[in-house]
């Protein structure tokens, strides 16, 4: 994960489509502290934006069904 004031990034496998792009993104970004998420579809790719937790945001992924990794 690359981190910094503004929020942080994540790898996520498993995205196949912009449903499921649009999940995750949703469930990220009701979590405390986030203030926004973008994820790139073909990258898998996902930046967080604000000061979301790191490990709720990971087990929320996980919860979906999808693997995330930092970075």
């Amino acid at each position: 994960m690359s981190s910094d004031a503004n929020g942080s990034s994540y790898t996520v496998s498993g995205i196949t489509c912009g449903g499921c792009v649009g999940k995750v993104e949703a469930a990220v970004g009701k979590l405390a502290g986030v203030d926004g998420v973008r994820i790139e579809l073909a990258t898998g790719r996902m930046d967080v934006f604000g000061a979301g937790d790191d490990a709720l945001i990971q087990a929320t992924v996980e919860q979906l069904g999808y693997r995330i990794a930092k970075g």
